[in-house]
C-alpha cells in the first residue's frame, strides 16, 4: 500500500463578513449555536507549526475552507490545497454551515491520500510524531473501548451519535465482529480499559464507544464504502444547512472501522481535552511540559473573555513553536 499519509482540516472564520451575509441570507438567523462554534482563536499558525515540526512526514494538508484563510498563511505551498467546500460538496447542498455536511463528504476531496489523518482546528500537536502513531500495518491506529451510551440530555450531539450506533449495528452483528477480530477487541494495549470490553461483551448490540475529540486516522476506502452503505442517511443529512438531530456523523467512520477491524490496537489515551476558560492551569501545563502529543482547547463557553483567553492560548503556545513554518508568509 502507498504509504502517503495526508491530514485532512477544516477551519471557519465567524469573523469574515462575506461569511456572515451568506449565511444570514441562507439561515435569516444565527442557525447552529452560539458564537462560541464559528469563532477563530489565532491559533492555526501554530497548527501549521506543529505540522511542519512535529509531523514532517505528512504529504498534504488538505485545508478545507468557505473561502476565507487564516492570516499570515501562504495561499501557494506544495504541500498545501486549500479546498473550498464547493470544490468538493455537490453544489445542490451549498452552501452549508454544517458540520457534518463538511465532515461526511471530505472522502470526495479531490487527491486524498487512502490513508489520512482528520483533524478540527481546535486539536494541535505538542511534540514529534511518528507515522506509527496513527497507522500501523497499513491500517489506522484506534481502540474501540466500548461504553453504554445514554442520554443525559437534549444535547444534539447525542442524537447524532444515536443514529451512527443505529446504521451500526443495522449493518453489522457484534457478536461476529467481535469472535472474529478476538484480539483487537481484547488487546492488552487499551490497560485496564480492556476491563470494560470485557464487562460488556455479553450485550447483544454496540451501544457505544468512548471517542475522544482528537484526530483519527482513517482510510479514504472504509468512508466510500459507509457512504455507499448508509446513502439514504448521508443525503438526508446533506439536507440540513445546519446541524439537525437526524444527522449521522464522522464518528460513524470510526466505528465502521472498528466493525470491519481494519484497524491496530492503539494506546486509548492519545491526547488532552481541555477547555479555554474552565481548564486554564492544565493547558498551560500540558503545552508547556509537552506532557501529550497532542491537546484539544475546546470552546465550551460562550460568556468568557475572549481576547484575554485568546492572548493566553497564543503566549502558550509560543513557548514552544515561536518559529515561523514555512506555511506562513
Amino acid at each position: 500500500m502507498n504509504n502517503d499519509i495526508d491530514i485532512v482540516v477544516p477551519w471557519v472564520d465567524g469573523s469574515d463578513p462575506v461569511w456572515q451575509k451568506v449565511r444570514s441570507d441562507c439561515l435569516g438567523c444565527d442557525g447552529d449555536g452560539g458564537v462560541n462554534r464559528y469563532r477563530d482563536w489565532g491559533l492555526m499558525k501554530y497548527w501549521f507549526r506543529g505540522v511542519e515540526k512535529y509531523l514532517p512526514w505528512v504529504r498534504k494538508i488538505h485545508f478545507v475552507t468557505f473561502g476565507h484563510i487564516p492570516e499570515g498563511i501562504k495561499r501557494e505551498h506544495p504541500k498545501l490545497n486549500i479546498v473550498n467546500h464547493k470544490d468538493y460538496i455537490p453544489k445542490e447542498y451549498l452552501p452549508t454551515f454544517n458540520a457534518d455536511v463538511i465532515e461526511m463528504n471530505i472522502f470526495r476531496i479531490k487527491g486524498l491520500s487512502e490513508k489520512f489523518i482528520y483533524a478540527n482546528d481546535d486539536t494541535l500537536f505538542l511534540r514529534s510524531i511518528k507515522p506509527e502513531f496513527f497507522f500501523k500495518n497499513d491500517l489506522p491506529v484506534d481502540a474501540p473501548i466500548i461504553r453504554v451510551f445514554q442520554f443525559h440530555s437534549r444535547n444534539l450531539i447525542f442524537s447524532l451519535i444515536t443514529n451512527d450506533l443505529l446504521l451500526l449495528n443495522e449493518n453489522f452483528s457484534k457478536k461476529r465482529v467481535i469472535r472474529e477480530n478476538m484480539l483487537k477487541w481484547l488487546n492488552p494495549v487499551y490497560g485496564t480499559q480492556v476491563l470494560k470490553n470485557l464487562y460488556f461483551l455479553p450485550l447483544s448490540h454496540f451501544t457505544g464507544f468512548y471517542d475522544q475529540h482528537m484526530p483519527n486516522a482513517f482510510l479514504k476506502s472504509t468512508l466510500n464504502e459507509v457512504y455507499e452503505k448508509c446513502k439514504p442517511a448521508f443525503l438526508t443529512t446533506f439536507s440540513h444547512p445546519v446541524r439537525n438531530r437526524d444527522d449521522v456523523n464522522q464518528w460513524l467512520f470510526r466505528y465502521w472501522q472498528f466493525a470491519t477491524g481494519k484497524f491496530t490496537p492503539g494506546n486509548p489515551n492519545r491526547g488532552a481535552f481541555l477547555s479555554i476558560g474552565a481548564d486554564d492551569d492544565v493547558i498551560s501545563r500540558t503545552i508547556k511540559s509537552q506532557s501529550m502529543p497532542m491537546i484539544c482547547v475546546s470552546d465550551d463557553k460562550v460568556d468568557i473573555d475572549y481576547e484575554k483567553e485568546k492572548q493566553f492560548l497564543i503566549d502558550c503556545f509560543e513557548t514552544i513553536l515561536p518559529e515561523k513554518s514555512s506555511f506562513e508568509i
